[in-house]
């Protein structure tokens, strides 16, 4: 069942137990801006707002939201606008050495007017989670194309993944970025070669397929630090609108963040 379909219509409860325990209250202000809390905890939850990479001109938006339970997390991720009928692999990614952001037009080092995944590493890192649907969710399945979402509206959850300390500490810290991934560059409808070429992750790939499309770094806070509200809140404020939101928890953050990202979108055109 999908959490999303249209703006006007409701936000079904699908989510778990952990993610509807999520106050939805304290994890929409993330979306606001909030600064991001150390971590002195071991338990959170964090959000991304997910907006088109610059450059690829990826007309798409997307959310997603995470629960951290030491190196345990539960995840939601929802996009639409990208590919139909394409997959789009997406991922955690991080890096001790990255900027911990998503890429800019700078970072377009061979100055060809796209960025690629490799590219985009400097800004956001390498793998640490393959956000599938169903399987191994380690950086091996980073281009396990038959395991993610697949289409122009698309939302689903995991729960219980095991991840490194490294990459619970990430996102606690705020220093993580969720990356979706598959640019339709041309047009055409499809994954192709085209001007383009193929894909510096596969050369079996085009490049289409793994360019990233969707970027927004994930914004933590510890559960003992967010405001009150909690599961049920019918309104909350993000990004300085009210935003009425369709059903509890998690579910509703996630149809309201992606709200959000349209009308922030609409707003910028």
């Amino acid at each position: 069942m999908r959490w999303l379909e249209l703006e006007n219509k409701d936000v079904p409860m699908s989510l778990s137990r952990k993610l509807l325990a999520v106050p939805v209250a304290g994890v929409a202000l993330l979306l606001a801006g909030a600064p991001a809390l150390a971590s002195s905890s071991e338990t959170g939850a964090a959000a991304a707002e997910l907006q088109p990479v610059p450059l690829n001109d990826a007309p798409g938006l997307g959310a997603a939201v995470l629960e951290i339970d030491g190196t345990t997390i539960s995840f939601g991720l929802a996009y639409e606008g990208l590919l139909a009928d394409a997959p789009h692999a997406a991922h955690i990614h991080y890096g001790p050495d990255a900027r911990n952001a998503c890429p800019t037009a700078e970072d377009d080092a061979d100055g060809d007017g796209f960025l690629t995944t490799t590219e985009g590493a400097p800004a956001y890192g390498g793998i640490k989670v393959s956000l599938t649907t169903e399987g191994d969710t380690s950086p091996d399945s980073g281009l396990a194309v038959d395991r993610f979402g697949v289409g122009d509206a698309v939302s689903y959850e995991r729960q219980d993944i095991e991840v490194d300390q490294e990459t619970a500490d990430a996102l606690m810290n705020s220093e993580a970025v969720v990356v979706v991934h598959g640019v339709d560059h041309d047009g055409s409808g499809a994954y192709d070669e085209g001007d383009r070429g193929m894909s510096d992750l596969d050369p079996a790939l085009p490049g289409e397929a793994t360019d990233p499309a969707l970027c927004g770094v994930v914004q933590a806070a510890q559960m003992d630090e967010m405001p009150g509200g909690g599961a049920g809140t019918g309104e909350v404020a993000v990004g300085g609108q009210n935003i009425a939101l369709a059903a509890a928890g998690g579910a509703a953050l996630l149809g309201g963040a992606l709200i959000l990202a349209r009308r922030r979108s609409a707003d910028q055109s």
